[in-house]
């Protein structure tokens, strides 16, 4: 558990290190604002394509094996970002497509942890390992502020340091659980997609959730900055507040679906997010109101995505590899879309309001999507343990 702590959240802090110094960034390459945005979401757009692949790849050589080869090309990535620099626009484009490969650790580290606990302590266990999000409050704590001392090239070569050192942790006391994991297929994705509208829930619960954190986490530096004139440094702090409440609240998020059960807590965090992200579009308050709302928005955030992998061990205890996959990936593809898209809405019609009411109104239309297939679930759905639906 530790092993996969520790490589999730040094991996979720380079996966996202663009975003807190993005207007650093922006202003070095002379980017646009849509530049700006499309720059923060390639990473986790990648790192949303990826999960897949590295999670067939862990089934083959193993969850250890992968993670260790995993970070090695990320170390390289950045070392060579470092020396050579980063010049243009393109240039950053391929540094985040490398990067990608940090966020697809979901697909390492969550079967690393969770092969070794029992359906009915999955939401606890699944918390614990995804709270190494947290990892996104180091960078955004500390990357502007190194970028403002010494560069953001300078960064690069900086993240290598705790990664080259989580990396020798993980080598010496990570292990997979020894009980027997099947080699799956892209046509075993597939194979649980056609014809299984749960799959398609989960997919999309998982994209407002953590595609909402992602996206938020990435995109609020740029938007504190925009909006109220932050510099890097201070909108960076804020960002941090908003990414720890939600990385605190993942695993809790977990014990609180554990007790009353995954449906319930969904309900409640769909039901938030939309009045609090609405409220932010109303721009009610100034920048610490507005920072007030997005913490709240990223805790709710962060309970709904331990909630979501509380109820996929229950539905899909002989498919959790594959679902794990595929909703990972989903997440990470709503977090695109929405760090991207703010971005474009900005670029277009010159206010964030716009970005935010759509958002807003998805998550409204999950709350109600989750009232209509609850009580099919709770009727059809086998339960192990006491474990809640």
């Amino acid at each position: 558990m530790l092993s996969a702590f520790l490589y999730f959240d040094l991996s979720f802090m380079v996966w996202y290190l663009l975003g807190p110094m993005q207007v650093q960034i922006a202003e070095a390459l002379l980017l646009d604002t849509q530049q700006r945005a499309l720059m923060v979401a390639v990473p986790i757009l990648c790192g949303a394509v990826l999960r897949l692949f590295l999670g067939l790849l862990a089934d083959r050589i193993g969850a250890r094996r992968t993670g260790l080869l995993a970070q090695v090309l990320v170390i390289a990535a950045l070392l060579v970002a470092w020396r050579l620099g980063v010049h243009s626009f393109g240039q950053v484009l391929l540094l985040g497509l490398m990067l990608g490969v940090a966020g697809a650790s979901f697909a390492v580290a969550l079967p690393l942890a969770s092969r070794w606990y029992p359906p009915e302590h999955q939401g606890t266990a699944l918390g614990i390992a995804g709270a190494g999000n947290s990892g996104t409050v180091l960078a955004a704590l500390f990357a502007p502020l190194l970028a403002t001392m010494f560069g953001f090239q300078t960064v690069f070569g900086l993240a290598c340091i705790p990664l080259v050192a989580v990396l020798v942790v993980f080598a010496l006391c990570a292990k997979d659980a020894p009980v027997p994991v099947a080699r799956k297929s892209l046509r075993d994705y597939a194979g649980v997609l056609v014809g299984n509208r749960d799959s398609w829930w989960f997919m999309g619960f998982y994209a407002i959730t953590f595609g909402g954190f992602a996206g938020f986490a990435s995109a609020l530096p740029g938007y504190f900055h925009d909006e109220f004139g932050l510099v890097p440094k201070i909108a960076g702090w804020a960002t941090a507040a908003c990414v720890l409440a939600g990385s605190v609240m993942r695993p809790i998020g977990g014990v609180i679906a554990d007790r009353i059960g995954g449906t319930r807590t969904l309900q409640m965090v769909y039901v938030a997010v939309t009045a609090l992200v609405a409220a932010a579009a109303l721009g009610v308050g100034g920048a610490g109101a507005t920072v007030a709302l997005f913490v709240l928005t990223l805790l709710c955030l962060g309970a709904g995505n331990g909630a979501v992998f509380q109820l996929v061990p229950q539905r899909f205890g002989a498919e959790i590899g594959l679902m794990t996959g595929l909703i990972g990936m989903a997440g990470g593809v709503g977090g695109f879309l929405l760090a991207a898209g703010l971005g474009v809405v900005k670029q277009q019609s010159g206010s964030y309001a716009p970005g935010l009411w759509l958002f807003a109104a998805i998550a409204l239309a999950a709350s109600l999507g989750l009232v209509g297939v609850k009580q099919r679930w709770r009727m059809h759905w086998s339960t192990v343990g006491t474990a809640r639906v």
